[in-house]
């Protein structure tokens, strides 16, 4: 092993040991979603057409008088998309902590990125 190799091993493991339990996870969350085939969350763009991968932080049902949703928080490590579905009080497997792929056209509302009635593939529980 080189003196270089050493060193970037060493800040590697030091990185570790001082990191926060958030940084870590938020780490590991990046690596899965990379390996999913997913676009990180903070590239992506108002308008594209994008596969997010990651974990649902918060799945809330918003009762409106004219049309109901459900919305769900998914955090890849990078950032949130916000997923959202119109018309819908309930969908089995969206839940807080569950991994999923989900597809669709980025919208920006009220500066957070949200993608509407999105296309999802639920991952097994881990």
């Amino acid at each position: 092993m080189s003196t270089d190799e050493a060193r970037v091993s060493l800040r590697r493991i030091l990185r570790r040991l001082t990191a926060t339990e958030a940084e870590i996870e938020a780490q590991e969350l990046r690596r899965e979603s990379a390996e999913a085939g997913g676009m990180p969350a903070r590239q992506c763009q108002r308008g594209q057409l994008v596969s997010v991968s990651g974990r649902l932080r918060t799945v809330v049902y918003t009762p409106r008088t004219n049309l109901p949703t459900l919305e769900a928080d998914l955090y890849d490590g990078s950032d949130v998309v916000t997923l959202v579905w119109l018309g819908r009080r309930h969908i089995a497997g969206i839940e807080p902590g569950r991994q999923l792929i989900a597809r669709g056209r980025v919208a920006v509302r009220d500066d957070r990125k949200v993608i509407y009635n999105p296309y999802y593939e639920l991952e097994p529980p881990r």
